[in-house]
């Protein structure tokens, strides 16, 4: 090829690049330039250093929920607000919030062993030693003094106990003792309690989170042997925010329920331990050997259990009602003023929090900041821009349910888009999120530069995503995809109350990938270790701010709400084929194992000479008719094509209304199910919650997903009609916006 060949090409290159990031899907053409002009300019007043500067300064003390550096962090941040040009406020709530009295965990025979229940301060760590901190436990158990029988049960998730029954082992009236991670904590005390259990107790294994994954810290980033993770155990598979209010803002005169009565409340004590405190109490444990998937990372044989080894767990509480600080920001908007972007990330930390959460607030604050010196140009958003620096996500996302129960009715006809992050670190983008918003953030994806490779975070996390997977096919697939895919919102950050209870289209973003670590919920969340390990130079602070900042703008002045409902379509679609398929394989693997056992063979993995026994014989999987769905996806599949059409000729016409932006960012709400999931009422959107038995991770179309799952095959089918319900009204709703004439 010749040079003149190569220089066209190039040329061609970098039009077409050009093109590419030049593309802001909602703005007439006039205004693509004075956007990427402003976004420019966005960029320009960001800076790591003040980003770290916020992290050491919010992180010098630890600062749980109304403790007094809580609170002063609260009021620091309303200055810097007000400072910057902003009105803002703090808007205080009150909440149940326990702190523990009495701790006290020891093996009572053989041998005996009281367990320390403390982390030590290092000397390399300047706040490990701080008066003020939390002492290591769980919040929400409830008081309990209870001597029994230990028994491990591995995760103890409910697969953990189908195996020990088939080993013939009850837990009921034991003590259980089982290992973080495979699902949110507060599900293992739960399942315990349905399985009678009277205790429970939570370790950290080396295997997991440990000597296993690296160094630990101080010489590296894992959690050392006495490291413990706190925090929170209700339930928020029933729902989050205060116990005693749900539903309702925790003002200072609400109806509260009875402590004794709050469905969210567990029934049985709960204490979380280090690894150094389990090792005692493990390696003494007899009884079976432990199935080799369970053995985790201590020099020991893993045994299960019941038998001579038995421990005393006592813990009593304070359950005091205290205050909750949310920072609510605003610059109104000069357009549009009750139209609301709202942007979040939580302050309070279970001690110093340096990484969860002041990572991402920092990265927030640096934003606000920057918009705030906009403003001193001339420059006003359109649309009224909300900041949120929520106070109690740790117990429960306490502030930010609190905030959307007590404005819930204003929030569904103002909000138009709810964005959140948390915890930040180096690494890659992961963002998950209402749907119809999957082209928004894709573009946005596009034109962001990685700090480390200098290509796009998208590039970059595709990268990531396929050389990560062991599958060619996989591989190829996830290569070939040319556009950002949101994850599934589940919970365990302050977008819950806002999409599944509200109905308010929401986005959840962050980095992270290469800061792993140990530090979660410890007094080690410092800001040694995460200027050391996490994010060094703050760089992905940047990029966060960045990432949500372009977000936000563009929201705020779009001239057509950028909703794709097309892309919605698509995803609802392929979770009805999940459902047809996850209902084939319980089908199929039902008949097989009812064969094996018929036969009086053993299934896979089962041996009689460990204590394994047979499961019974379990009632055929029977068809269920999905038809009311794809008739509903049908009629979605129509009106979405028509909608985009409609749209795209707006926009070319420059005759975008306020009426119809309006309905573009309402239309989520139609799939809300007023009366909620079956035996959750709280949790009304019908596409996404978290799992009644994993806590944080996503179940899609969970009524029908969970039913299945349970084998309830009429629930199954109930919940089919009522999905099919919501999605012909989002259909309906389509296709009155598309002939509506706004």
């Amino acid at each position: 090829m010749n040079k003149f060949l190569i220089t066209i090409l190039i040329i061609f290159i970098a039009q077409s690049l050009f093109a590419q990031t030049k593309k802001v899907t909602g703005f007439y053409e006039k205004n693509i330039d004075n956007e990427l002009n402003l976004e420019s300019a966005f960029d320009k007043n960001l800076s790591k250093a003040n980003i770290g500067e916020t992290i050491k300064k919010l992180s010098a003390e630890p600062h749980h929920i109304s403790s007094p550096a809580d609170k002063a962090n609260a009021e620091y941040i309303l200055s810097l607000f007000n400072n910057w040009g902003w009105d803002a406020k703090i808007e205080t709530f009150y909440v149940l919030f326990p702190t523990p009295k009495t701790r006290i965990l020891e093996m009572t025979s053989p041998p005996f062993y009281k367990a320390i229940l403390k982390e030590p301060a290092l000397k390399e760590d300047a706040t490990s030693g701080q008066s003020g901190q939390l002492p290591t436990y769980n919040a929400y158990s409830p008081d309990g003094d209870v001597t029994s029988e230990l028994v491990f049960v591995n995760y103890g998730l409910p697969e953990d106990y189908e195996i020990l029954d088939r080993m013939g082992i009850d837990v009921k009236g034991k003590i259980v003792i089982a290992k973080y991670g495979r699902s949110w904590r507060g599900i293992k005390p739960k399942v315990a309690e349905e399985h009678g259990a009277i205790g429970c107790i939570i370790y950290s294994d080396p295997a997991d989170d440990g000597y296993f994954q690296g160094d630990v810290y101080p010489k590296g980033a894992f959690r050392n042997e006495y490291g413990v993770q706190r925090g929170s155990v209700i339930d928020m598979s029933a729902y989050p925010g205060d116990p005693l209010t749900p539903g309702i803002g925790a003002t200072k005169d609400a109806k509260r329920l009875d402590r004794l009565q709050a469905p969210s409340l567990l029934k049985i004590p709960v204490l979380p331990i280090s690894y150094h405190d389990a090792a005692p109490l493990l390696e003494a444990l007899d009884g079976p050997v432990a199935p080799v998937s369970w053995h985790g990372g201590l020099s020991f044989a893993y045994h299960i259990g019941p038998g001579k080894t038995k421990v005393h767990l006592k813990v009593v509480f304070n359950w005091d009602i205290v205050p909750c600080y949310d920072v609510i920001a605003k610059i109104q908007g000069s357009k549009y003023p009750d139209e609301w972007v709202i942007r979040g990330n939580h302050q309070d930390a279970w001690v110093n929090g340096a990484g969860d959460p002041i990572s991402g607030q920092a990265a927030m604050l640096e934003e606000a900041k920057s918009i705030g010196s906009m403003l001193k140009t001339g420059w006003k958003p359109d649309r009224t821009i909300v900041y949120c620096a929520w106070d109690g996500e740790e117990p429960g996302l306490l502030g930010s349910t609190e905030w959307v129960e007590e404005h819930e009715n204003e929030l569904k006809e103002k909000a138009v888009v709810y964005i959140n992050s948390d915890a930040n670190g180096r690494g890659f983008l992961f963002v998950e999120g209402s749907h119809a918003l999957e082209p928004f953030m894709d573009e946005i994806a596009k034109q962001v530069i990685d700090p480390q490779t200098n290509v796009s975070i998208f590039e970059r996390a595709r990268a990531h995503e396929a050389i990560s997977t062991q599958s060619t096919d996989e591989k190829k697939r996830i290569w070939d995809e040319k556009e950002l895919k949101l994850y599934a919102m589940g919970s365990g950050s302050d977008y819950s109350s806002f999409i599944q209870h509200a109905g308010i289209p929401s986005l959840n973003l962050g980095f992270g990938g290469e800061d792993e670590g140990g530090e979660y919920h410890s007094i080690y969340d410092s800001y040694s270790l995460y200027e050391k390990f996490k994010d060094p130079g703050f760089q992905y602070g940047v990029t966060l701010a960045e990432t949500a900042g372009h977000a936000v703008l563009r929201m705020a002045d779009a001239d057509g709400l950028p909703f794709d409902f097309k892309h919605l379509f698509k995803t609802i679609d392929l979770y009805s084929e999940d459902l047809a398929a996850l209902l084939k394989t319980s089908r199929e693997k039902t008949k097989l194992e009812n064969q094996i056992i018929n036969s009086g063979g053993y299934a896979a993995g089962e041996d009689p000479k460990k204590g394994y026994i047979l499961p019974v014989v379990k009632p055929e999987v029977p068809y269920l008719d999905f038809s009311p769905l794809q008739n509903a996806l049908q009629q979605l599949a129509n009106s979405t094509d028509s909608l985009s059409v409609v749209f795209q000729n707006k926009i070319k016409t420059n005759s975008m209304s306020v009426a119809f932006n309006q309905s573009l960012y309402r239309a989520e709400q139609q799939l809300l199910n007023e009366t909620g999931l079956p035996r959750r009422e709280w949790y009304k959107h019908t596409l996404y919650a978290p799992g009644y038995y994993t806590g944080y991770a996503v179940k899609t179309m969970p009524g029908i997903r969970e039913a299945i799952e349970q084998r309830n095959w009429k629930e199954a089918q109930q919940q089919i009609e009522v999905d099919a319900k919501a999605i012909t009204r989002l259909a309906e709703y389509l296709k009155v916006l598309s002939s509506s004439g706004y």
